[in-house]
């Protein structure tokens, strides 16, 4: 059962000329519902500056339309945060054209119910109520101003300032949930009692939108009345990322052999066996498709965790859609736990590394401009790979780069309910920044330090502090310079990849962009050599006990001159 809610919304001019408010509500169906959820918002335009009207009916429409357009894999938080920051960006520039226009604002209040949850922001004094129980609680804080005689002096408001921060709150939802969104044309006059009553009176939320509008004014409101109310009739019995889970009640099928027919699917060769999953070259037997299926092993058909990670990794991997990724292919006759990814002929760096290929500056910059582009597409979508190495990473006979494997990406979004299940120690400890192996969580940042790794490896066949294993905890001093087995490598290059590689991570590339510029201008805007820690400050302890000897040698020989 999808999550189902009833609308109403009432909005009626006060005794001044004109409507500054806006208000509106999408309600999709099918993947939308479940990936985005519904949204609705009001505004009210900043009274006594021209363009009031227009800032409030721009931010709610702009939210309502752009924010189906952010990617699934961020989180509700994240895309409500980028469009409104945006819109306010137009909204200001808006102004700034248009001398009629100027000094546009308004204030926002919006609200997401995805699944089983909800997700508010705000900014301003129009207001977020949540019905429950009997109970009415005010989900919202009023941006005025704390002084007396400036209370209903806006602080905070969508055009007011080109820095601009909102608030955000979320929760749990309920059968029969009411959410009441008004301007404070309403809940001025009113008072909360008074639309706690009238939200009980009035379960149908269109009959009680107009009767809160009706007798804000009625009562003496000088200010547009605007109600939005929503209520929940019911909720989906899982959550909305959970209907991938439907393939977790499939059975995990057995170990393949080439040449076995499975599903309409003929095992070509076992590419990858690992501890918990398997490859299959496989090739459709009625159109001779050759594709990858990737699976778990037997063993772990009782595995709760892995099934969903294996789930997880699937939902991610549909949405990473681009020419430097492997692309899910839907399975339609699939009768066991498994997904399929398109598969293309070529080696990984590590097997042409170990099949003793060199790798020139101008073939080891080349893979580094399509590496730092695809990981440029990863990282907008808000997932981290966490595994960059050369073995991840395929030349394909077509020409293009491929990164490979997401098996233990993560991103921020709430895809699972606000858990990401990751099994084991995430990355290669060659390969992974110093802080990571000192208990950091990882994040984005951590594939651009592999990725300049991985590049330094492929130039040099070494490790910039060497080769770690899983059981050292090593002490980070400065990177080799890569010179020191390339001498024949540019100072420009050199320098990127200390950058990337620094154990300092205020010294490294924040974005993959900066990273990707900075190969692509090579020598014309070489990046800035980051200056070598002093001696004493890479080991202020043992320093100080090599100048403490020193110096008790040194009054010793003292001591016995003077005493001669």
């Amino acid at each position: 059962m999808p999550l189902t809610v009833t609308l109403g919304h009432s909005s009626l001019t006060g005794p001044r000329e004109g409507n500054e408010d806006f208000c509106g509500a999408v309600t999709p169906e099918g993947a939308d519902l479940e990936n985005k959820g519904l949204i609705a918002a009001i505004a009210d335009g900043v009274g006594g500056h021209s363009g009031g009207r227009e800032a409030a009916e721009y931010a709610v429409r702009g939210l309502l339309a752009d924010y189906y357009a952010t990617p699934d894999t961020w989180s509700i938080p994240r895309s409500l945060d980028k469009v409104l920051a945006a819109l306010n960006q137009w909204i200001i520039a808006e102004g700034g054209r248009d001398s009629a226009l100027a000094g546009m604002a308004t204030t926002l209040t919006g609200l997401v119910l995805r699944g089983r949850r909800y997700v508010c922001v705000h900014i301003g004094d129009t207001r977020l109520y949540l019905l429950r129980d009997g109970a009415l609680t005010r989900l919202t804080h009023d941006h005025t101003w704390d002084l007396p005689e400036l209370q209903n002096v806006l602080a905070r408001a969508i055009g007011m300032d080109r820095r601009i921060e909102f608030d955000f709150s979320d929760g749990e939802l309920a059968p029969s949930d009411t959410f009441l969104l008004c301007s404070d044309g309403v809940w001025g006059p009113l008072g909360e009692e008074r639309l706690r009553e009238v939200l009980l009176a009035q379960p149908d939320p269109q009959t009680a939108a107009a009767a809160l509008a009706s007798l804000a004014l009625a009562t003496g409101g000088h200010d547009n009345a605007t109600a939005l109310i929503l209520r929940v009739e019911s909720l989906p019995e899982i959550h909305f990322r959970d209907s991938l889970e439907g393939a977790a009640r499939l059975p995990v099928p057995p170990l393949l052999r080439p040449g076995q027919v499975f599903d309409g699917w003929c095992v070509d060769e076992i590419l990858h066996d690992s501890r918990t999953t398997r490859l299959y070259r496989v090739t459709d037997v009625d159109s001779g498709q050759r594709l990858v299926m990737k699976t778990l092993r037997p063993e772990l058909a009782d595995d709760v965790d892995e099934i969903r990670a294996l789930l997880m990794e699937e939902w991610r991997a549909r949405r990473v859609v681009s020419p430097y990724f492997a692309q899910v292919v839907p399975a339609e006759r699939r009768s066991a736990l498994y997904y399929l990814q398109t598969w293309h002929k070529g080696a990984t760096l590590q097997v042409l590394l170990d099949a003793g290929m060199h790798f020139g500056v101008g073939d080891v910059v080349q893979h580094g401009i399509a590496l730092l582009r695809g990981l440029a597409v990863l990282h907008r979508l808000d997932i981290a790979h966490r595994d960059i190495k050369p073995a991840n990473i395929l030349v394909g006979q077509d020409g293009l780069l491929r990164i490979l494997d997401l098996g233990v990406a993560v991103s921020r979004s709430e895809e699972d309910g606000g858990k990401s299940v990751v099994t084991g120690v995430p990355g290669t400890p060659s390969y992974m920044a110093p802080e990571l192996l000192s208990g950091a969580p990882s994040s984005t940042a951590h594939d651009l330090y592999a990725a300049g790794v991985t590049l330094y490896h492929v130039l040099t066949r070494k490790y910039p502090y060497g080769e770690i294993e899983p059981f050292q905890h090593p002490k980070f001093g400065e990177p080799i310079a890569p010179t020191r087995y390339r001498p024949e490598i540019p100072g420009w290059l050199e320098n990127i990849l200390l950058k990337a590689v620094s154990k300092n991570p205020a010294w490294r590339f924040e974005t993959a962009e900066e990273f990707l510029l900075a190969l692509e201008r090579g020598a014309r805007h070489p990046v800035e050599r980051q200056p070598r820690t002093p001696i004493a400050l890479r080991d202020p302890v043992r320093t100080w006990r090599v100048v403490a000897a020193v110096s008790f040698v040194l009054n010793l020989l003292l001591l016995l001159y003077v005493s001669r």
